[in-house]
């Protein structure tokens, strides 16, 4: 007995010493492991690379940018069924463990026990907390020693933080495929969904990726993915979390995925805007900010009016591209075989809806047979469906040869115009009902004229559309801000509005004659001409020369208040930084851009109000705080305390610069209206609202421009080549700009009522004889002139010291002139004469 109680009182010893010094090893190693720890309490505060997301004015999205696609979702919004869906696949016993789970690890080492020497991978213990450690503080290497710092910066953080948090921050880390990091960008990504909107299904297919989302891929390995969703549902079951008909009704649903969201813009037509908004981010903020910042940016894009910009700018190139004839098939493929998957490979534009790439696969004379460019699954692999169609003899009418003997004839046949193999373009045939006729497409080419589109509310600059060009595909080069063109006579309203503040009126005689001016230094003598070269119309009032854009007209104009003058108001509306000065400049020969000239005209049609463009209303980062508002006025009353307690209303007090005087602002209003009713941009009256605007035409015809303006929306559209050449005889801005404003502005005041341009207060309308200027006599007709107070027409008419006894124009101004000097005007000096002055001005 004595034995066994001193051989027991030495096991207990043996084992107390074992025991120690197993406690001292575990604690000499926690120790050694725990000295190098990175530091976990930097989860207080973390802030993971979160996607920037740009939403149009009604909210649709219009862009996403970001390194990590990446949105954060507090775990307040999670809803529990994507939770539990992740703690079936992951971890179970989330909510009951303290950062280990021990059971997991035994059974862990057991397999790893099983499959030593197998150079199978070890199967994975980790709890979600320990994936917190790993993914934020640790490598992914595989060795005891990261396990053994897992399991203890687990235990730590566990102390340090809540479940919902470490939880949080373990669903928004997680990578999950496809470019998506956390769970509401990859329901996005792979359903088109928020989180709340996922179903059973849906929600486990996302909880099975984190293990292997690359092994799990939707397309590439649909089976497997299905697999093991179906395995997530059977362990949401076995704990309790949804019933078994809800089980089974998910595992028989297909794995469905959406193709269509990338990182591009998504609203349709709004490339051009979006990357213009990602360059104005850029330049706030930096590229971490706008790549990793989380901002929220409300943009003033009109979803419905971008795509009417559009669509009125492309039909506007096409129709100009296509009267030059059909230059050909841009390419040649060979059809032998599976032309389906050799087509594929061409890169086409996917922003030009709804043309399609096609191939043609025979020709006859009345018809050529196209196969479609196939679309590419989720994979990358070409889709296995090739869908026809017809080219008809009506689908190639348009394309006459551009060259050749032939040049300009239209086409009897098909066959004259298509060959086996040519890589086209095609979209859908209307007949002249404008219906769709099945099966049947229209042959269509790349243009090779490019322009853009700016439409801006003039009184708070938010640009509601943009187009910088035919495709965003083909071309980034955003030609509304980037492409620095000559305005040509869209200029002259501020040369016109520089002399409105000097004295003049819209009933101002100027004499419209030939005009030499001396350049001096060898430079020569510079003969300036108006569109219709050689024809003069002798004196002419302001409004007149405005409406018929007449050149010798406004060069007069600049030679009398001077160039410095002009260049002043060109920099105050901000067309130009600096205007030389040279008398050709008041001709618009400097160079600017789309968007300056909207801006300037925004001016005119406010009432002289400075204008700053933007195409941000409101940036908010992560935490929706407002870090940036574009409208800067102040709101007096709009913090009133405790509600609405029958105070005054809220005012919004508008503190921007007068640039011109609203008098003046609504005389070139006026008179650009009757450029619209009788001028140069008459096409734009069949808008039947009121417009005022002007036409811009440069040099050989190389640009054409037009900008105009209701009382609330201006537009303004540029069309040219992008290597600058001649358009052609008569492509004036009349004849290819005006015609897209009209379309364009048809379909965005279709809904607006016809509301007359604001009269300002001291503006005296009288009636005036539209030759002469002078006041109408009574039941003579004429058209109401604006004056401002202390100036009004005259009632004779002298020029040059010279006048009838009854005060009438000499009959040799009566009858116009044609070409050469007016009837005794001299080319000096004085060329600028005023009614009733009764000598040179």
């Amino acid at each position: 007995m004595r034995l066994l109680v001193r051989f027991l009182g030495f096991l207990f010893a043996a084992g107390t010493v074992v025991f120690l010094v197993g406690v001292a090893g575990v604690a000499g190693a926690i120790w050694h492991f725990s000295k190098d720890l990175p530091d976990y309490s930097q989860l207080q505060d973390y802030e993971p690379p979160v996607m920037t997301r740009v939403h149009a004015s009604d909210g649709a999205l219009l862009g996403e940018y970001s390194k990590e696609r990446r949105l954060y979702l507090p775990i307040q919004a999670v809803p529990k069924l994507v939770i539990n869906a992740f703690l079936a696949a992951e971890d179970k016993n989330f909510y009951e463990h303290g950062g280990i789970d021990f059971t997991g690890m035994a059974r862990a080492a057991v397999l790893y026990a099983q499959n030593f020497g197998s150079n199978r991978r070890p199967q994975g213990a980790s709890t979600i907390t320990q994936q917190v450690a790993k993914n934020f503080l640790l490598t992914n290497e595989v060795s005891f020693t990261r396990k053994i710092k897992e399991a203890l910066l687990a235990m730590r953080i566990e102390r340090a933080y809540s479940k919902d948090r470490i939880l949080e921050l373990y669903l928004n880390e997680i990578y999950l495929g496809l470019g998506a990091y956390g769970i509401a960008a990859a329901s996005l990504v792979y359903f088109d969904k928020s989180v709340n909107e996922l179903t059973i299904a849906e929600a486990s297919y996302l909880a099975a990726l984190p293990k292997a989302p690359a092994a799990l891929h939707p397309v590439r390995n649909r089976d497997r993915a299905v697999e093991r969703r179906n395995y997530v549902v059977d362990r949401m079951v076995e704990n309790g979390w949804i019933k078994q008909a809800d089980a089974d009704k998910a595992r028989k649903e297909q794995l469905n995925v959406t193709t269509t969201r990338g990182n591009a813009a998504h609203t349709f037509a709004g490339e051009y805007f979006a990357e213009e908004v990602r360059r104005d981010i850029f330049e706030r903020y930096g590229e971490k900010k706008l790549y990793e910042g989380g901002l929220s940016v409300r943009a003033t894009l009109d979803p419905k009016m971008q795509v009417m910009a559009r669509k009125a700018m492309v039909a506007g190139l096409v129709k100009y591209d296509e009267a030059s004839g059909w230059r050909g098939a841009p390419s040649k493929l060979d059809i032998s075989g599976d032309w389906g998957v050799k087509l594929a490979d061409v890169k086409s534009l996917s922003d030009i809806s709804p043309w399609r790439m096609a191939v043609v696969l025979e020709t006859s004379d009345q018809s050529a047979r196209i196969g479609f460019q196939p679309g590419r699954e989720l994979g990358g692999a070409v889709s296995k469906v090739r869908q026809t169609g017809i080219i008809t003899l009506d689908g190639v009418r348009w394309a006459k040869a551009a060259s050749g003997s032939a040049k300009g004839r239209t086409p009897t046949s098909v066959a004259q115009v298509l060959s086996a193999g040519d890589v086209i373009y095609a979209d859908p045939l209307f007949d002249k009902e404008g219906k769709q006729v099945e099966g049947q497409y229209r042959l269509r080419q790349l243009p090779e004229v490019s322009g853009a589109m700016v439409a801006m509310d003039p009184w708070t600059g938010r640009v509601l559309a943009m187009v910088g060009g035919f495709s965003f595909d083909q071309s980034q080069f955003n030609r509304a801000t980037q492409a620095y063109r000559q305005p040509g006579s869209s200029f002259k309203p501020l040369v016109y509005s520089a002399a409105m503040d000097n004295g003049y009126t819209p009933s101002t005689v100027v004499v419209d004659a030939p005009i030499e001016i001396d350049q001096g230094q060898g430079v020569g003598v510079w003969r300036p001409e108006n569109y219709s070269s050689g024809k003069y119309q002798g004196p002419v009032t302001l409004r007149n020369a405005l409406r018929n854009s007449l050149n010798t007209v406004t060069v007069r104009l600049a030679q009398d208040i001077g160039m410095p003058l002009i260049g002043e108001y060109s920099k105050r509306f901000g067309v130009y930084d600096e205007l030389p000065n040279y008398l050709s400049y008041a001709l618009g020969a400097g160079e600017t851009t789309v968007m300056r000239m909207v801006t300037a005209y925004s001016m005119f049609a406010n009432g002289g109000r400075r204008v700053k463009p933007t195409l941000i209303d409101r940036i908010q980062d992560r935490y929706g705080r407002t870090i940036f508002k574009h409208d800067a006025r102040e709101c007096r009353g709009c913090d009133a305390p405790g509600g609405w307690k029958s105070q005054p209303e809220p005012q919004l007090v508008d503190r921007r610069e007068q640039v011109l005087d609203p008098m003046t602002a609504y005389q070139i209003t006026s008179m650009m209206e009757y450029v619209v009713q009788a001028g140069t941009a008459t096409v734009v009256k069949e808008v039947g609202k009121p417009i005022a605007g002007k036409t811009g035409t440069t040099n050989d015809e190389k640009d054409a421009w037009f900008i105009g303006f209701s009382p609330d929306l201006v537009v303004g559209i540029y069309v040219g080549f992008d290597k600058p050449r001649n358009l052609g005889r008569g492509m004036t801005g009349g004849h290819l700009a005006a015609p897209i404003a009209k379309d364009f502005l048809k379909l965005a005041l279709a809904d607006k009522p016809a509301i007359p341009f604001k009269v300002p207060a001291g503006i005296k309308l009288v009636r005036v004889e539209p030759k002469s200027g002078m006041r109408a006599g009574p039941g003579s007709g004429g058209l109401l002139e604006a004056f401002k107070p202390g100036t009004a027409p005259p009632d004779n008419y002298s020029v040059i010291g010279v006048a009838d006894a009854d005060g009438r124009m000499p009959q040799g101004y009566q009858q116009g002139y044609q070409q050469g000097y007016p009837q005794g005007y001299q080319p000096d000096a004085g060329n600028i004469m005023r009614p009733g002055t009764g000598g040179l001005y």
